[in-house]
């Protein structure tokens, strides 16, 4: 019988999570900053707590990045990502949709500390493509 573990996995850490380890240390920060910062503050706060943070582990980040948005192979508009690394839940899942980004994490600093981890591999958004492409004949 063959185990998961016996499955070669393309992009995986130890644990078959794409991208785990970054996504282990963003987590540790993002419970740093709420643990300090509590909840309540502007989203702008965290977001500069998290580039400091982000800097002092010499993690690299980019801020307020322009994400271009593609309709029928035309750029038809850009929206900013607050930070992309190494990047509010629909914004993230258009991030993910609009860019060769795989991995995404949304931290929420409420009253009660949250984060999601969502993915969408590459391979799927060219499968996407295809289909699309195929319905239209070409």
């Amino acid at each position: 019988m063959r185990t998961s573990t016996s499955i070669p996995r393309i992009y995986a850490d130890d644990r078959g999570l794409k991208h785990g380890e970054l996504t282990d240390k963003l987590i540790g920060i993002f419970f740093d900053i709420y643990n300090e910062l509590g909840h309540g503050f502007l989203e702008s706060v965290y977001e500069q707590a998290f580039s400091i943070a982000l800097a002092e582990n010499e993690i690299f980040f980019r801020r307020q990045i322009a994400v271009p948005v593609w309709y029928h192979e035309q750029q038809i508009g850009d929206f900013r990502a607050d930070l992309m690394v190494e990047g509010w839940e629909k914004q993230l899942l258009n991030y993910l949709r609009a860019t060769e980004i795989e991995v995404g994490l949304l931290f929420n600093f409420g009253p009660e500390a949250q984060f999601r981890r969502y993915i969408f591999e590459n391979d799927r958004k060219k499968i996407r493509e295809n289909l699309c492409a195929s319905a239209e004949g070409k």
